[in-house]
């Protein structure tokens, strides 16, 4: 049985201030679950020690007594306790190479590691996810990089007033902001946004699609139709358009037509069709899941030819996905969050970390939510702890299927006492090209 909770410290990166479980629900834990939490003390997490203290959590540095333990990002090897619970983002799933050290150390503890961006209900929705802050930060940056690029342009505007995204002391006082600009241009006719129309892309229409839209839609925005991008737009200002898998793909094969089902299940069918986009857009805001089964989004050999023909409307690409070379090719590297952005050279390949006047600006700051941490801790926590209130009856010794955890954890198990359970075992693959 589990009697103990632990909540450990973050500590991959110093932007690192979220938690998965916050104090208010940590106390619905204590009070309903008949847990015992202790949390690793921090100074960096956003909920201080004391509010875990105040709602009846012990502070602790040790956590050895836990049989749970929650973190937010990967946990560093050497600090992996023996025979533990851990749920986290592992971000092994795709078998990164940069984590398999830690999955095998996992594996050599006899630890059952729980992956949170695996927890789904039956239809295979996930439950508890950061995706919809990552969007938000990610907009907030996107538009503010976009008013310095056009400031190194020789343009001033309102956008120039945008903060980072992890100045703002709360996720409603950076809504304001941009609703102050919005205001601001609608009240001067479009402001300096008169002479032609800025129009951003969102791929994709999932959590973070639909957390960045959230943040543009406090702009005067108008919409339009992937299909309508090619035809003379009548109004300068701010427009946006969503692309969905339709949109993005076609069959490779002539004549035939798309399928989502076939498109999910066959990849290799179906080729990229966004370059027939590109020309249109001042920001893309790319939000999608890629792997490399997928036909990627933007190509290096795409802009290199586009380059070619004169110069780019492209300024940015908000990449809130954040795949190395994956749907954005050019994505070189991750940046952080106080210098969020590289620039691309398509016609030498040739980039550089920070904004200029030309080239294809990148957002690739991979931890986006950390920069709202507040809001993104509770939001996540709101979800995530209902799941846990049945913890206590958990038999950590009975096979994974009969050992009571709900079923969406089940399915997030990718480890149960360091042995990889059937969904996972595609796994093992990755660990071998390892040794």
């Amino acid at each position: 049985m589990i009697t103990t909770l632990g909540i450990r410290r973050e500590d991959k990166n110093e932007w690192e201030r979220r938690v998965s479980i916050i104090p208010e629900h940590a106390g619905r834990l204590m009070q309903t679950a008949g847990l015992r939490i202790m949390v690793q003390p921090s100074a960096l997490r956003v909920f201080q020690d004391h509010e875990y203290a105040q709602v009846g959590g012990v502070i602790k540095e040790e956590l050895d007594d836990c049989e749970v333990i929650l973190n937010v990002k990967e946990v560093p090897p050497e600090k992996i306790l023996a025979d533990k619970v851990y749920l986290l983002f592992s971000h092994t799933i795709k078998g990164q190479p940069h984590n398999l050290a830690m999955l095998r150390r996992f594996m050599e503890q006899r630890c059952t590691l729980i992956d949170y961006e695996c927890i789904t209900d039956d239809q295979g929705k996930r439950l508890v996810f950061f995706g919809r802050y990552a969007g938000l930060a990610g907009m907030l940056e996107t538009l503010r990089g976009l008013g310095l690029r056009w400031r190194l342009q020789g343009q001033s505007t309102p956008l120039l007033e945008l903060k980072p995204a992890y100045e703002y002391d709360s996720l409603e006082s950076a809504e304001s902001a941009v609703h102050s600009i919005g205001e601001r241009i609608s009240s001067h006719g479009g402001g300096p946004f008169r002479t032609a129309p800025v129009i951003f892309g969102f791929s994709g229409y999932g959590q973070v699609s639909r957390g960045a839209q959230e943040i543009f839609d406090l702009l005067p925005v108008r919409t339009l139709a992937p299909q309508e991008l090619d035809a003379a737009v009548p109004y300068a200002g701010f427009y946006k358009t969503v692309f969905t898998e339709e949109d993005m793909v076609e069959p490779c094969r002539p004549g035939a037509v798309f399928s989502l089902n076939e498109y999910y299940q066959r990849p290799k069918n179906y080729c990229s069709r966004f370059q027939s986009y590109l020309p249109f857009l001042t920001v893309l805001v790319n939000g999608i899941y890629w792997d490399k089964r997928y036909p990627r989004l933007v190509s290096k050999k795409g802009l290199r030819e586009l380059a070619q023909q004169g110069p780019l409307r492209l300024q940015i690409i908000g990449d809130i996905s954040c795949d190395i070379h994956g749907s954005i090719e050019c994505t070189e590297r991750i940046t952080t969050p106080e210098n969020p952005f590289l620039t691309w050279q398509p016609l030498t390949g040739a980039w550089h970390i920070g904004l200029s006047t030309d080239g294809v600006s990148i957002l690739a700051v991979d931890h986006l939510p950390a920069e709202l941490p507040r809001a993104a801790s509770i939001g996540f926590s709101q979800a995530l702890w209902p799941l846990l209130s049945g913890l206590a009856t958990v038999d950590l010794h009975a096979p994974l299927a009969q050992c009571g955890l709900p079923e969406p954890l089940q399915r997030a198990t990718i480890l149960h006492n360091g042995v990889l359970t059937s969904g996972f075992q595609y796994l093992q693959k990755h660990l071998q090209k390892e040794d």
